[in-house]
């Protein structure tokens, strides 16, 4: 019997279909080889290491107790996708529903300017995150607010346009077609099964181990089984969460540890790829989302959507989960060699 060229997965969540591609699989070497833009903007003209020239900030953390040293500083987008609004104008235009650009975007902007998240230490991912938290927590109770993404963006292919490493929170009035599609899943799952979706998978995952890359005492790295694109990774807390907000301090440091793992993995065993992560959280909208899970998902750009890609909405992956996490597993960080 003639082996097949590839294998389709269904997420069993959002009941999307991946294309595994095994018959043409890259090995996890050849992830290294590709090509990659250079992207180094020089300091003197990056906006972030000049902060006087951007928004007042909103948040700035200290290397040292006299205040001369900043770490983080969090500043509203100086070209912002969405603006503080007295009101909201929630109109018909024809058959169509348009709603005013209400909300909130800030940058959450690292001091060095070259150094990237992979390389972090677990003191100044957890650092980033508390910042991440403390935003989400200023802004979830603002007027109109129902959903706030936190992503990040690293490298050219991944869409960032600077250099300089930050992240980014948007706070607006609507739920995004993506976080609707995964609690759909999540509350069609909860009523049929009687169970959360998320930690079903978690416990197959970690009873199987091929796919996981680290894990703690309260957080898992793993390559998900159907994973859109290769190398993705998934961070998950163990214990069944809803909110991301809601972490504990000790909860955060496990994150950032998971966080130093899952970058540090990718940024030295595949020599710094361009990825995209983000944050899916339970909405801040009044409602109640016991039955969903919060987790963060990292993208690497090691796939291009062409023609089957964006006319079907099935994405492929030249190289099996399971090799991926393997091939993670065994690349050292500076520090275990």
């Amino acid at each position: 019997m003639k082996k097949p060229a590839s294998e389709l997965r269904q997420d069993l969540v959002s009941g999307t279909w991946v294309v595994i591609a095994t018959g043409r699989a890259k090995r996890p070497h050849a992830f290294i080889r590709e090509k990659r833009q250079k992207f180094d903007q020089p300091r003197k003209t990056c906006p972030f290491c000049h902060l006087e020239t951007q928004e007042k900030p909103v948040l700035v953390y200290y290397r040292d107790k006299k205040k001369k040293d900043w770490s983080i500083a969090v500043i509203p987008n100086k070209y912002p996708a969405f603006t503080p609004l007295k009101e909201l104008d929630d109109h018909r235009v024809g058959p169509f529903r348009v709603v005013n650009g209400v909300g909130f975007h800030e940058v959450v902007v690292m001091r060095d300017h070259r150094k990237q998240m992979g390389e972090f230490t677990v003191e100044e991912i957890e650092e980033v995150l508390k910042a991440y938290q403390e935003r989400y927590l200023a802004l979830m109770n603002q007027e109109f607010i129902n959903y706030i993404s936190i992503f990040h963006n690293h490298g050219r292919e991944a869409g960032a346009s600077i250099s300089h490493p930050h992240s980014q929170i948007i706070a607006f009035p609507v739920i995004d077609p993506d976080i609707h599609r995964s609690l759909d899943g999540s509350r069609r799952y909860w009523l049929t099964n009687h169970q959360c979706v998320h930690c079903v998978q978690l416990e197959w995952e970690r009873k199987n181990k091929k796919r996981i890359v680290f894990e703690n005492k309260n957080f898992v790295v793993f390559c998900p089984f159907v994973s859109r694109t290769a190398f993705e990774l998934r961070i998950f807390p163990k214990l069944h969460l809803p909110y991301f907000e809601k972490i504990t301090s000790e909860q955060r440091w496990d994150l950032a540890e998971a966080f130093k793992i899952a970058l540090g993995k990718l940024y030295y065993g595949l020599k710094d790829p361009a990825y995209n992560f983000f944050l899916h959280t339970a909405p801040c909208n009044g409602e109640t989302h016991d039955h969903y899970h919060w987790h963060f998902e990292i993208l690497p750009k090691t796939s291009i959507w062409a023609g089957f890609e964006l006319g079907t909405g099935i994405e492929i992956s030249t190289i099996e989960p399971e090799k991926a996490a393997e091939f993670l597993r065994k690349t050292k960080l500076p520090e275990q060699n």
